[in-house]
């Protein structure tokens, strides 16, 4: 039996003896963490529950960065595949994987596409990237084989690309960042292409947040309801450091986590547990695990635990939609808000072509927001609020309304040409679009 669907008391149970096994593991091949055991003087034979983690010292990005290559508890013969991750210290942060660890990745994925509810004779359109030393593209590719289902590996962007594929091998599903779903959308209206008739049954978004904490779409995703009802929506949460990836099932009430690969613990800023329903920041520590295992390690992703059973008949808990990363929040005029809510104004303006949030400090002291924004000319022509060609002005004026009845204030809006905010966002060596520069400690 799945452990997901098995009692509360089973599943904690369950994680506290793997949490046992993998402490021993950490002793015996990991030098990082066998140096922090001695250094402050842990027995791990003390730690037997989940709330005994609390006794245990965080893994932060900073010790991924400094201390890279002692994180790795194989010989560097046993791992077959590398993986990196960009760093705020100069470095990147290499990640490796064994022949187990990618084992445990299609598992992990297998598993969040069941919960998606794909299934085998499913198929996949893959808009996500596989190469560029990326996990994700991997892992949902590792995932879909072992689902039995077929995956379609398009690539990311090229909205001709995708449409063509679609009308040739009829996928059922697509997984790829959420606004780029509008992009798709509009292309086949330019295009006179019946999207609405098209083999599509299912939208996997990642990267991109599309519900409220209450788990109402947010504004991006009530967009794409709006002009595509037919299509399901699911998000996913993951990231390379987890292993892990936390997907909505039918339901749509959170992101299911899978207690048999990873412990999620919710902390404040004291770094206490806070009690559950509470957002505060996402620590996980993960399990079975091979080459590179995590204890403890601080992601930065604000988020709440949502303990109560699902209707979809998991007891395992699951994870709010993200309000944001910690070192992202910004007080603008009183009001905190964390770039995703900023993103959703952005994403909900039909005559906004892309965008990039630049956060930067005032002679004041005092955080202060830029959104440099490229206006999509067509869009803006047929806008339920701009009948005629709006000046810049009447533009920026109508944006900051947007994020005053959003957001209760408004950041400072420039319009730059489409094609410089497309460089912004994708750099020669990015893997991700860019949307937030945050210069308040540059």
């Amino acid at each position: 039996m799945d452990i997901e669907f098995q009692t509360r008391e089973e599943i904690k149970r369950k994680q506290e003896e793997l949490l046992c096994e993998q402490l021993r593991y950490l002793q015996a091949h990991s030098p990082f963490y066998r140096q922090m055991f001695a250094d402050k003087a842990i027995n791990i034979a003390a730690i037997h529950t989940i709330e005994d983690l609390q006794c245990l010292p965080f893994t932060e990005k900073k010790d991924l960065q400094l201390h890279n290559r002692d994180f790795l508890c194989v010989p560097r013969e046993e791992v077959v595949d590398f993986i990196t991750t960009s760093g705020t210290l100069g470095e990147p942060v290499t990640f490796a994987c064994s022949e187990h660890d990618l084992q445990r990745l299609a598992y992990n994925e297998k598993k969040s596409f069941a919960c998606a509810g794909l299934s085998k004779g499913d198929v996949l359109q893959l808009m996500t990237t596989m190469d560029k030393r990326f996990m994700a593209g991997l892992a949902y590719w590792l995932g879909i084989r072992d689902l039995g289902a077929g995956i379609i590996r398009v690539g990311n962007g090229i909205p001709e690309l995708q449409w063509d594929t679609i009308e040739r091998l009829h996928p059922t599903a697509v997984m790829c960042v959420p606004s780029f779903i509008l992009r798709l959308i509009d292309y086949a209206e330019q295009h006179q292409i019946d999207y609405h008739q098209c083999s599509i049954k299912k939208v996997i978004g990642i990267g991109e947040g599309l519900r409220n904490q209450d788990f109402s779409l947010n504004l991006l995703g009530q967009r794409i309801h709006d002009k595509w009802p037919e299509v399901e929506l699911y998000a996913t949460y993951s990231s390379t450091e987890m292993s892990a990836t936390f997907s909505e099932c039918e339901y749509a009430c959170g992101g299911h986590v899978h207690p048999e690969l990873i412990i999620v613990e919710i902390i404040g800023e004291d770094g206490s547990v806070v009690p559950d329903g509470q957002p505060g920041e996402v620590v996980v520590t993960t399990l079975g695990v091979e080459a590179m295992p995590l204890l403890r390690f601080k992601t930065g992703d604000i988020a709440a635990k949502i303990t109560e059973p699902c209707a979809c008949g998991r007891n395992s808990y699951r994870l709010t939609p993200l309000l944001g990363r910690k070192n992202n929040m910004i007080k603008l005029k009183g009001t905190t808000i964390y770039p995703p809510a900023i993103y959703d104004v952005l994403d909900n303006t039909e005559y906004v072509d892309n965008y990039v949030v630049v956060a930067r400090t005032t002679l004041a002291g005092t955080d202060e927001v830029v959104v440099r924004v490229g206006i999509n000319t067509n869009n803006l022509y047929k806008s339920a609020v701009t009948h005629n060609y709006k000046p810049e002005a009447q533009i920026i004026s109508d944006l900051k309304d947007r994020f005053r009845a959003r957001l209760r204030v408004a950041p400072i809006i420039e319009i730059l040409p489409v094609d410089v905010i497309h460089q912004i966002n994708f750099p020669a060596k990015s893997r991700k679009p860019i949307k937030f520069i945050d210069e308040r400690n540059a």
